[in-house]
């Protein structure tokens, strides 16, 4: 008896020694795995197992997708295929969306005009609230219905938990969690439900660095801004036959820089405001299985479409309101519009940009669709949003007020890194319970904008 304490004494010391030489994050590492062993070692003494071994062309399969060398360049080539189908699938639904609500509107304007309605109020109803409503349904709606069914289905065939596998060892270095690559991939279609998707990381200071670094991921709402101004000043400096390819690239390209500042703005979280050891990422790969399609549909479009679509709307009426107001009231025989433009000119240029366009990022707070239609009205000094007829009448509009390649590429990175929509920091105040994490969530991505965008103009100006 006195032989075996002395064992058992001489193994904890051996233990509590080796633990100390180990740093945090490994120690948290070699405690995961032996808790695991563990279990593995206590249920293989206890339990009889008849169930089949998993199929030879499972394990192959994951050695291929978890593997160092493929795992990488597979999940680029499916979130390519993803993001194609997504943008490519959405423009002609989107375009009988906003042919139907063209129809609505000529309804609705020969209605108030029947009734009489002071000219104020057909305005503020009509060309402010209705118009910037339908335009972000007409544009979120198909690209969501698209995106989170094609994301659920990935997540049903059991291959999302090996992309976050392979993201882990980033995560890990970023002092993050590993299921961060779940909630990030969430963010493509929209931010907003990216955030509610960080429920799954079980660490509140994780947890929270998922929340604050989500809207670096490109949303639906904001692709549509950079494949237009990727196609009008991207596309057109190149001359060469693969210019629409170096397009879609360089759209690809910004989604990388996001992913990539993510990770370091989450390392620089770590080290500052939201200090502490990572915790470890446990995690068991599930068996491939086939898809439930009706539970795919009734899971993308009922609790994530239609939730995150109806949260927009909610935050998309009121700013339409808002604009019309802006654009419509003159002081000094200038709209308040012109003016705020005017005011706002000045720290623009500091960012490549002008006070329109900052101006326009601004007033599109409750829906990042609306930017580019804001700063069209503010250009023609129009009291109502609206959208050039083709891409050459809206790059001939851009290119009259002095716009070029430098300013798209400040544009599009502003608009991949600037604050999130209001939809998204009421979903993060909503699960934080914290306005001051809200705050943070609106100035973090600000300022690291403000940084990216100072940095490129020096170096462009040094060309």
């Amino acid at each position: 008896m006195v032989e075996l304490e002395n064992r058992e004494r001489h193994a904890l010391v051996q233990a509590w020694q080796q633990a100390r030489s180990l740093a945090p994050a490994a120690l948290h590492d070699e405690l995961a795995r032996t808790i695991y062993a563990e279990a593995q070692a206590i249920a293989a003494r206890t339990l009889k197992n008849q169930a089949k071994p998993a199929p030879a062309w499972q394990e192959r399969l994951d050695l291929l997708l978890t593997s160092r060398e493929f795992g990488f360049p597979i999940m680029l080539l499916l979130l390519t295929g993803i993001f194609w189908l997504t943008l490519e699938g959405a423009n002609y639904p989107s375009q009988l969306l906003s042919a139907l609500f063209a129809r609505g509107e000529a309804a609705l304007n020969a209605a108030l005009t029947g009734w009489g309605t002071p000219a104020w109020f057909h305005g503020l109803l009509v060309f402010g609230v209705y118009r910037t409503t339908s335009w972000v349904v007409a544009v979120m709606l198909p690209p969501m219905a698209i995106f989170f069914p094609l994301f659920s289905l990935l997540e049903d065939l059991g291959y999302l938990p090996r992309a976050a596998f392979n993201l882990d060892r980033l995560f890990q270095w970023a002092g993050a969690h590993g299921k961060q690559a779940l909630t990030m991939s969430m963010g493509f279609g929209c931010n907003a439900a990216g955030v509610i998707a960080c429920r799954i990381i079980e660490s509140p200071r994780e947890r929270l660095i998922a929340v604050l670094t989500n809207s670096f991921i490109p949303c639906n709402g904001r692709f549509p801004t950079l494949i237009a101004l990727s196609t009008l000043f991207i596309r057109g400096a190149v001359f060469f036959p693969g210019a629409a390819l170096f397009s879609a690239l360089a759209v690809l390209a910004l989604v990388l820089v996001g992913v990539a500042i993510t990770f370091l703005v989450s390392w620089l979280l770590t080290r500052t405001l939201l200090r502490g050891i990572p915790s470890a990422f446990l995690l068991e790969l599930p068996p491939y299985r086939p898809p439930q399609v009706s539970r795919i549909l009734v899971r993308s479009l009922l609790d994530r479409t239609i939730f995150v679509l109806g949260r927009a709307v909610t935050m998309a009426a009121p700013a339409g309101a808002v604009t019309w107001l802006l654009a419509n009231t003159h002081l000094g025989g200038t709209s308040l519009l012109l003016r705020a433009a005017d005011w706002l000119d000045r720290p623009a240029r500091l960012l490549g940009l002008d006070g329109v366009v900052l101006l326009a990022f601004f007033l599109g707070l409750p829906a990042n669709e609306i930017v580019l239609p804001i700063a069209v009205m503010t250009y023609l000094a129009e009291g109502a949003l609206i959208y050039p007829d083709s891409l050459a009448a809206l790059h001939a509009l851009l290119t009259a007020h002095g716009w070029h390649l430098g300013t798209a590429l400040s544009v599009m990175l502003f608009s991949l890194l600037h604050f999130p929509c209001s939809t998204t920091l009421w979903t993060i105040y909503r699960e934080t319970r914290s306005l001051r994490w809200t705050t943070v969530a609106f100035f973090l991505p600000l300022t690291v904008a403000a940084f990216v965008l100072v940095l490129l103009n020096l170096i462009l100006a040094g060309f």
